[in-house]
């Protein structure tokens, strides 16, 4: 499970970066345009998995 958020945030952040620098949504192209049904699930399960990976490792990491 843990191996999968990471990989999904990695690809968001990824798609960001794009965003930033050169302006291209390649998720929002690869699925149809960005406020398109399919980019808003990934882009809400992106997010989920980026909370996700900072719950576990709140709670794994007893020193915080």
């Amino acid at each position: 499970m843990k191996r999968l958020a990471m990989i999904l945030v990695i690809v968001g952040a990824i798609n960001w970066g794009l965003i930033g620098a050169f302006g291209v949504d390649l998720l929002g192209n690869v699925f149809g345009g960005t406020y398109e049904v399919v980019s808003r699930i990934l882009y809400f399960i992106v997010g989920l998995s980026a909370i996700y990976l900072i719950m576990t490792g709140v709670f794994e990491n007893k020193n915080i």
